[in-house]
């Protein structure tokens, strides 16, 4: 078998970047070679995650079939999210907990999916599963990757069994949940040096709907305003891409992690505000609108959009 390349979703965050390194220990682990790769640049957050716990960046990756025949899909499945030649690769396997998009392959493969709010709790079970030691670094990335996407918990995606396997990964790790948790959520909430575009694009992924793809972004704050404060900078920025990219729209949501709400700012056709005001029974005012209680993209923003198509 050729060499696996493991990797996460486009504009990764750290769910994707550690899944990827704990996947390919894993299958290194059970004589594969395999190695984790990122399709694209890394946050603040993933960074101070790899920071703290040792882990060199990934390199960077636009197509796989160069140098592998043999990919594994971790945190995502749909082929517009994932590597530009996906295609024409062989998947190995796919471990995600999102749900299922287009994805097709040509031969049997390993496809694990489970409704966490992590794609690093499914992992941690693989890992029970196989009987292979986590390493202490790696449990510190797994489990900065289940705060990252759990929202310390707070997330409606939170299940019980994230709770479980993030306190058993931090006492291998040797850190406080709470203490570090905070300390990794805050690290990726500075904006102030971010231009528009990495505001916007950052977290952004692309969903279909109504026929068209539809750019939904999501950025972490302390506080909304301060990205309200160059709202006009960023919208602009976002009717670019949509002009550039022939998005049907482009919805940012803006999240409060302290208060667990969001604002949303929307740039795209008209049919497509109509559809959001619908979908969240709210009025779009001046390209904003008021997403109160909404933290989670996979749970509270693509399925009510979805829904009024």
């Amino acid at each position: 078998m050729d060499k696996i390349l493991v990797f996460g979703h486009q504009n990764p965050d750290t769910d994707a970047i550690t899944s990827a390194i704990s996947y390919a220990y894993l299958l290194n682990q059970k004589g594969l070679e395999a190695e984790a790769v990122a399709l694209g640049e890394i946050g603040d957050e993933t960074a101070f995650a790899l920071k703290t716990f040792d882990q060199e960046p990934l390199r960077v990756i636009e197509t796989a079939g160069f140098e592998t025949n043999t990919v594994a899909l971790v945190d995502h499945n749909e082929s517009q999210q994932s590597v530009a030649d996906l295609k024409d690769l062989e998947v190995y396997a796919v471990v995600d907990h999102h749900k299922i998009g287009d994805f097709t392959s040509a031969a049997p493969l390993s496809f694990l999916t489970k409704p966490y709010g992590c794609t690093q709790t499914i992992l941690f079970e693989l890992f029970q599963q196989e009987a292979i030691e986590i390493p202490k670094n790696i449990a510190g990335l797994m489990l900065s990757a289940i705060i990252a996407d759990t929202l310390l918990f707070k997330s409606p995606t939170t299940t019980e069994q994230d709770k479980i396997v993030g306190e058993k990964l931090a006492a291998i790790a040797g850190v406080d949940v709470a203490s570090y948790g905070l300390d990794l959520l805050k690290s990726g909430t500075n904006v102030d040096a971010k231009s528009a575009t990495e505001i916007a694009e950052g977290d952004a992924k692309s969903f279909e709907m109504g026929g068209k793809p539809v750019r939904i972004g999501q950025i972490n704050v302390v506080d909304v305003d301060d990205v309200l404060k160059r709202k006009e900078e960023v919208l602009a920025t976002m009717q670019d891409l949509v002009t550039d990219n022939d998005y049907s729209a482009f919805l940012l949501v803006v999240t409060n992690i302290l208060t667990s709400d969001s604002e949303g700012l929307l740039v795209g056709s008209e049919d497509f505000i109509q559809h959001a005001e619908q979908a969240f029974g709210a009025k779009v005012t001046d390209n904003q609108i008021a997403l109160p209680g909404v933290v989670s993209r996979k749970k509270q923003v693509v399925p009510p959009l979805e829904k009024t198509f």
